[in-house]
């Protein structure tokens, strides 16, 4: 079997306790060759963990790295354009995860400098890998008629499950500049897209193009784009609204606050049926994702749940990378996927805009 020897840009939490330990896990597909995070003590820490003896605190030095197949990019997002686009050009496939960018402009320079480079860029949208999840996709197709979609993410802050299940290593050895840095580079970027907006619309374009990217980009593919959104509202740190399909609406709605909990699903409701995917807290490996199934046949009604695996969504989506990058395929989420999203958030957007002017 070809082993795929990996960089990695960025050792934050989701790196520590997803990425990292499913690369090792998959130690037959995946080398973990070379890490690299601005944080000189965290790189230390985890080079010893990992036995990784190539180490960087700068990204484009590990993607200089001659014996690189792909480079992963988990950094933060302001950073993650320039990131793909340094590996793009060193002909190396890259795997970022989301949100890929924050504006189409730099979108549209990631899939022009792709295709002349020939290789791979698959954007990490593990909910859609997840097998309840595409399981519901075939069972969508064969309804006949769809009445209603509900699409939910509400959450506790990601610190509250991660504090009691694991570890995590931080430091404070990141200049002062460096921050400053990354928060002017995101207004910029979100410029870019929006142009100018209230800071409010600013932080929810960003909540947007976080959390909800996963659950926007799973409804995309469960139900297709929408025709237009009908409406839109914010507070704090809470959104909904309403999206127009043909013959039925759906309402989105996701917020995030003290709770330790974790509610994200979708759900179709056909007339005699309604199919829901149940998302547990990507932050507990091995949390199962189902498919509910409640069905009316003439005097019964049936409620079935489908667990197809304890396989957490991280590792089907890593062994599907494994056979992009071996066998060619062009990912389901790819960079021409991911433009479905911002053009989608930009319309929310553009909508709230309306209701902020008139408030």
């Amino acid at each position: 079997m070809t082993k795929i020897r990996v960089g990695v840009i960025g050792l934050g939490e989701v790196s520590q306790i997803i990425h990292l330990p499913i690369l090792r896990a998959l130690s037959n597909q995946f080398e973990i060759a070379a890490l690299c995070d601005i944080s000189p003590q965290l790189l230390d820490v985890l080079g010893e963990v990992y036995q990784v003896h190539n180490l960087y605190t700068d990204a484009f030095e590990l993607i200089k790295q001659n014996d690189l197949d792909l480079v992963m990019v988990l950094n933060s997002d302001e950073y993650h354009t320039e990131c793909v686009l340094s590996a793009i050009k060193n002909k190396k496939h890259v795997f970022v995860e989301k949100p890929v960018c924050l504006n189409l402009a730099e979108a549209d320079a990631i899939i022009k400098a792709r295709d002349e480079a020939n290789v791979q860029v698959m954007v990490g949208y593990m909910r859609r890998y997840a097998p309840a999840f595409t399981q519901a996709v075939e069972e969508v197709k064969k309804l006949d008629q769809i009445n209603y979609v509900r699409v939910r993410d509400i959450i506790g802050e990601n610190r509250l499950m991660i504090e009691q299940s694991s570890k995590v290593y931080r430091f404070n050895d990141i200049p002062e500049k460096a921050i400053t840095e990354k928060y002017n580079r995101g207004k910029e970027m979100v410029k870019e897209a929006l142009g100018d907006v209230p800071d409010e619309l600013y932080n929810t374009y960003r909540l947007l193009c976080g959390l909800s990217s996963h659950d926007l980009s799973a409804m995309r593919e469960l139900i297709g784009v929408p025709k237009r959104v009908v409406s839109a509202v914010q507070w704090s740190s809470f959104i909904t609204a309403v999206f127009e399909y043909d013959g039925f609406y759906t309402v989105f709605e996701t917020g995030v606050d003290k709770q330790r909990r974790f509610d994200a699903h979708i759900e179709v409701y056909s007339p005699a049926k309604s199919l829901r995917v149940q998302y547990d807290t990507p932050y507990i490996r091995h949390l199962p994702t189902n498919l509910h199934i409640n069905e009316t046949i003439d005097e019964e009604f049936n409620q079935t749940i489908v667990r197809p695996t304890y396989k957490d969504p991280y590792t089907h989506e890593l062994e599907y990378l494994y056979d992009v990058v071996t066998k060619g395929i062009k990912p389901k989420t790819s960079m021409e996927d991911y433009k479905e999203d911002l053009k989608l958030f930009k319309e929310i957007i553009e909508v709230l805009k309306t209701s902020y002017v008139t408030n």
